[in-house]
């Protein structure tokens, strides 16, 4: 059995389990030996047979249409990106090398954005180029440079828990987006790897990844509480890089006058404007 094949079992039955009975109008009668739906009741009311269903669970119906696939969700309560999610890891794609650094052009946009705090995350969220002022709010240059990763600095760094005084909910939103990126490239040896590592090592990323939520991280709000200048509150943006579908620029925004504006500011004067340039691959 192949990684994509234990991938869409393993999500699917996670998100029957999280399923109860009542809520799609069955009756919970007696006792379950599991929690959530049965195979054999998400196929009834998903319109299919029950042996399709499981197939499908096995990873074994490769040429399955697009109606079963909303008829799945659709009973399991998906929301636009968990489709998306489902729809990879029933029709896998072969996965590429991704690029591991950005394009100068890239790198000179960030150094030119001299009041915003921007960096560009790549595949598994790797951090792959920031400027001055992103690395005066994040530390990524003091990151270790095999580790310039964000689900890495989340679980394994101490510093993370105070650095994020909302630890739980970044850490499940970066678990999230990251079982988006397997589902989009699977067979990835390097996210395995990572994955395995962090199950390990991590209680609580095992947790969070057997979770399988996923999530598109496209906008929000976050919190940092900076050594220096205390806690700030900014709104970020992700914005696609063009023509490299697996980078994308983080950008953050305070308010003017807000605390963390004035923090921005203060950051800003204390920072040499020597460029800070990519990680080298």
């Amino acid at each position: 059995m192949t990684a994509s094949e234990t991938d869409i079992g393993t999500f699917l039955r996670a998100r029957r389990a999280a399923i109860r009975p009542e809520q799609v109008g069955l009756p919970a009668l007696g006792r379950r030996r599991v929690p959530g739906l049965r195979r054999e009741e998400l196929a009834q009311l998903a319109g299919v047979s029950p042996d399709y269903y499981i197939r499908l669970e096995q990873g074994r119906s490769r040429n399955v249409s697009d109606a079963v696939l909303h008829s799945v969700a659709r009973v399991l309560g998906l929301d636009r990106t968990e489709m998306e999610h489902l729809h990879n890891l029933a029709r896998p794609r072969a996965t590429g090398c991704a690029l591991r650094r950005v394009r100068p052009g890239v790198q000179a946009l960030l150094d030119m954005m001299e009041t915003v705090p921007a960096f560009v995350l790549g595949r598994r969220l790797d951090v792959l180029a920031w400027n001055a002022l992103g690395d005066a709010v994040n530390g990524f240059s003091s990151w270790p440079a095999a580790r310039r990763n964000i689900i890495q600095q989340v679980f394994f760094d101490p510093a993370a828990r105070t650095l994020y005084p909302q630890w739980e909910t970044v850490a499940a939103e970066s678990v999230a987006h990251l079982q988006l990126d397997a589902g989009r490239h699977p067979g990835d040896p390097l996210l395995a790897a990572m994955v395995g590592e962090l199950t390990i090592g991590s209680p609580e990323f095992a947790r969070m990844w057997a979770a399988q939520r996923v999530r598109e991280k496209s906008s929000g709000v976050k919190v940092l509480h900076h050594p220096l200048v205390g806690e700030m509150e900014f709104g970020y943006e992700t914005l696609a890089v063009a023509g490299e579908p697996d980078q994308a620029l983080v950008t953050y925004t305070a308010a003017p006058g807000s605390p963390a504006h004035e923090a921005l500011r203060l950051l800003s004067s204390w920072n040499a404007p020597a460029p800070i340039r990519t990680t080298t691959p």
